[in-house]
This record gives structure tokens, C-alpha cells and sequence, in this order.
């Protein structure tokens, strides 16, 4: 039988597939995925997918469809349920697939959802992800065949593995967890019982609905039953997920965020006493006083453009030992796999926090203080974005300007620093400005605003945008 399929073009990202069910993304769109990726795992001599999926209502039909896909390229699939992310990768290490795919919307609303993959190690994104949408519509697959199917659960190896890097000794913590009806449910569940300590669990129940708050741990709104909590029960520190638990919020015992750029630099300086040299990367739009801070701390910052995929790659690439995204993936290489886990990534700091001889409060207080936009995005045509950015590099280059282009534009001055990218998923611009005070920090925002409207390109609102962290 012919093979034929052609995806929505919105839904073949940077990263993953990705779209709205029923609109942009259907059920014949599942089994095309996995018949056209189990097609590239049989062209390079494998024959073995894992495949797991999220809480989301329309998880369990796109998976199944997935896996019939695959199995129709000859593929022996293993089945892991329903978890995070994170266990379907360590599922993949442990197992030593030869593919691994994700169903799961993320932090995206309810009515999204998606695929991630792995071509064994490595993440499969960009170039490949838009070869597979050419395979699919070339209907360039193997000759369909009758692969097979076995289901295993792995929670159990995997919250052994979590527990056996737990480094925080007996004293007893106070944790408050937001699960946010993540799929990390049944694992957090046992996670807790192998630790010391009391443990808060708010909205544990996985439910794709999402009923108390968006999954996303990055929006301050989002944290706020989290903080509350933390602060009625006088807990030592609160822990939030997004939808398939590969990115982590924190708060620390007064209620206040810990943004990912500080996480990682508290968590860099615990892992630099014991490698002293090592890599740490981080994303374009982190602190320079965390890049700073690791130098000092005896570490090598690596600066690298933002995505999931892309600081897989450069860790494997580097051999860094932890690296983190402004967007809370947090990736540990030191005792650890390699990809990201929120779950790992907060066993780890609550070793830290346990041995620490205050509160958590005490180390967020003594870090830099630096007044910073938060992420800005704003409309730009997919046409343009990109031209926008050559543009601005352009002028900025002519005039001398000290910047970097690993991503975008990072542009340096006496002030700090601004960003402009290109989101590489919608049709958008990114920007994020910082400086040691307030007025600096208008003068950067000022450039930034100048320089878009040269490019006829209407800046963000900056106004009430201005945080101190």
C-alpha cells in the first residue's frame, strides 16, 4: 500500500512537531510520524523505538496511532505509558533504543500537543525533522512490513536511579511540590517517599485539563498557589513542573522566584567544587552575572543559543558537565544522562539546600543583583524575522558595537547588555534587556527600541517590564 502524507506546515518546528489537535495536528499526522522516523531508524541499521506520552486528553489516541506507524516500518516499539519526558529518555539509555518519541504538548494549553525525538543519543531536530516532512510527502519509507509491540513500566528503575544521587544526608526539609497536573504524577508520588524530609504535593492528580494553571513554571502567575503555599506551611523551598517535567521553578522559603539563570548558578558552584574547570553552558538570554559567576567559581561559561536540542548538542559536543535554558530545562551530565529533568535537576538542589548551613534565602539574597527585562516577545512575519536580525547585525557592525551572534544579537556596552533574536518556532522576535541599574537599563532598552525602528519593526512595550533579581 502507497504511502503519502503531508503535514501542516505550522507544525514541523525547530525542535519538535507540534500544533493544535484536530486542527494542525491529527491522528494520521501520528502514524506518519512514526512511519516515516521508524523508516530513518531502519535506514541506519536499527530496529528499536521507545515511545511514551503525557497526561493530555489526546495523548493515549496520538500514541497509539504512533505506534502503529512505526511498527509498520518494521520497528520493535517498547511502550512506557504515561510519564515525563524525562523517564522516556532514561528509558531510552537504559534500554538502548535505537529511537525514542515523546507525545506530549510541553508547557503548550490543552489543546496542543506534540513529538519529540531522539535518533539514538542525540536529539533529532531542524534539518532532520523538515527531511522526515519530506519523506512523509515524498512517501520516501521503508516497504511497510509487521513490526511488534511490548509495554513495560519503568517508574520504579527510574525513581531508584533519581534516589541514588540524592546527596542531602538525613536532615529533614520541608518541600512544597506543584506537580500542576503534570505527568510526572505517578513518579513524584514515589519520588517523595525515598526522601527525607515532609513533602506537599499540590495538584499530584494528572489531568490534561490542567484545572489549577497553566503548565509553564516560567510565568509568575503560574507560581502563585506554589508560593502561597510555601509561605502559609513555612516551607524550605517550593518546586513547580511544566507538562511533561523536563523544566523546573523554584522558590525559595520566603516565597520568592528563583529564576533559572540564579538555579543554575547555585547548582554550578556545587558541581564546580568537585570539577573544578568544568563546562558549564547557558543560554543567550542568561544573566552575564551568572557567566560571570562561574569564571569566578573556577568553571568554563559557554554561551550558546537557546533550545532544548541545541545545548544537547553542545554539551555533547563540549563535554560540559551541567548547562540551562532561561526557560528552565536544566541539563546535568555530571552523574547524570545528559538531557533535561526537572525531577534530577531537584533532587540535586535539594542536596544542596540540605546541606546548606541557612535557608535557601540567604544564598538568593547574596547573588548579584541586577535590574533585567524578562523575555519579550512580539509579532514579526516568519518573511522578515530573520532579515530583521541580519539588519540590525548590519548597522551594529558598522558602528563598531561590541556583540555576539551565536544566536541572534547580543550586544555588549558599559550599560550591560540586549538581546534580539529570532524565535526559531513562530513568527516572532525575541528581546531581553539587562544592566546594574535602572537607568542603564533604559539607555539599553532605548538602543534596542532605535534599532527596530529602523527596520520599520514596532519595538515591545518596555513599560512596567523592568524586574530586580
Amino acid at each position: 500500500m502507497s504511502f503519502r502524507h503531508r503535514f501542516d506546515p505550522t507544525s514541523l518546528r525547530e525542535y519538535d512537531i507540534r500544533g493544535i489537535v484536530g486542527k494542525t495536528l491529527t491522528a494520521q499526522d501520528a502514524y506518519a510520524i512514526g512511519r516515516a522516523f521508524g523508516s530513518v531508524i531502519a535506514r541506519t541499521g536499527g530496529t528499536t523505538v521507545v515511545i511514551g506520552h503525557d497526561g493530555r486528553l489526546s495523548s493515549p489516541g496520538l500514541e497509539a496511532e504512533l505506534v502503529r506507524g512505526a511498527m509498520a516500518s518494521g520497528m520493535a516499539v517498547t511502550r512506557v505509558g504515561c510519564g515525563p519526558t524525562p523517564l522516556l529518555y532514561y528509558a531510552s539509555v537504559e534500554l538502548g533504543t535505537d529511537g525514542a518519541v515523546m507525545v506530549t504538548g510541553s508547557h503548550n494549553p490543552p489543546d496542543h500537543n506534540g513529538f519529540k525525538m531522539m535518533l539514538g543519543s542525540k536529539p533529532f531536530f531542524g534539518g532532520q525533522i523538515r527531511e522526515l516532512g519530506h519523506l512523509c510527502a515524498t512517501g520516501d519509507v521503508v516497504p511497510e512490513t509487521t513490526g511488534s509491540v511490548r509495554d513495560i513500566d519503568m517508574t520504579e528503575q527510574y525513581v531508584a536511579r533519581l534516589l541514588r544521587d540524592w546527596d542531602g544526608g538525613t536532615r529533614s526539609l520541608h518541600v512544597v511540590w506543584d506537580n500542576g497536573h503534570s505527568a510526572a504524577g505517578r513518579v513524584l508520588a514515589r519520588l517523595v517517599k525515598g526522601l527525607p524530609g515532609r513533602h506537599t504535593i499540590l495538584n499530584g492528580e494528572i489531568d490534561g485539563h490542567f484545572p489549577a494553571h497553566h503548565p509553564d513554571p516560567t510565568i509568575p502567575a503560574n507560581l502563585e498557589q506554589l508560593i502561597a503555599t510555601v509561605r502559609s506551611q513555612h516551607a524550605d523551598i517550593g518546586l513547580a513542573f511544566d507538562g511533561d517535567a523536563d523544566r523546573i521553578g523554584v522558590v525559595d522559603n520566603t516565597g520568592q522566584i528563583l529564576w533559572a539563570d540564579q538555579l543554575l548558578l547555585v547548582l554550578a558552584r556545587d558541581v564546580l567544587r568537585d570539577h573544578a574547570g568544568a563546562t558549564v553552558i547557558a543560554d543567550v538570554k542568561a544573566s552575564q552575572a551568572l557567566f560571570d559567576a562561574v569564571d569566578q567559581a573556577g568553571g568554563t561559561p559557554v554561551m550558546w543559543g537557546a533550545g532544548h536540542s541545541l545545548i544537547k548538542s553542545k554539551m555533547a559536543e563540549t563535554g560540559a558537565l551541567l548547562a540551562g535554558e532561561m526557560s528552565g530545562h536544566i541539563f546535568f551530565a555530571d552523574r547524570w544522562y545528559g538531557f533535561d529533568d526537572a525531577l534530577y535537576a531537584a533532587v540535586r538542589l535539594l542536596g544542596i539546600v540540605a546541606r546548606l548551613p541557612g535557608p535557601l534565602s540567604d544564598v538568593r539574597q547574596a547573588l548579584p543583583v541586577m535590574v533585567n527585562t524578562p523575555e519579550l516577545r512580539f509579532d514579526c512575519p516568519d518573511t522578515r524575522k530573520f532579515a530583521v536580525i541580519d539588519e540590525v547585525a548590519d548597522r551594529l557592525r558598522a558602528q563598531g558595537a561590541k556583540m555576539s551572534r551565536i544566536d541572534g544579537i547580543r550586544v555588549s556596552t558599559p550599560d550591560g547588555w540586549w538581546l534580539l533574536r529570532a524565535s526559531n518556532t513562530q513568527a516572532m522576535l525575541v528581546a531581553r534587556a539587562e544592566s546594574t541599574t535602572e537607568s542603564g537599563l533604559a539607555r539599553l532598552q532605548a538602543e534596542l527600541t532605535a534599532q527596530l525602528h529602523e527596520s520599520g519593526v514596532e519595538a515591545p512595550d518596555f513599560s512596567g517590564a523592568a524586574t530586580r533579581h
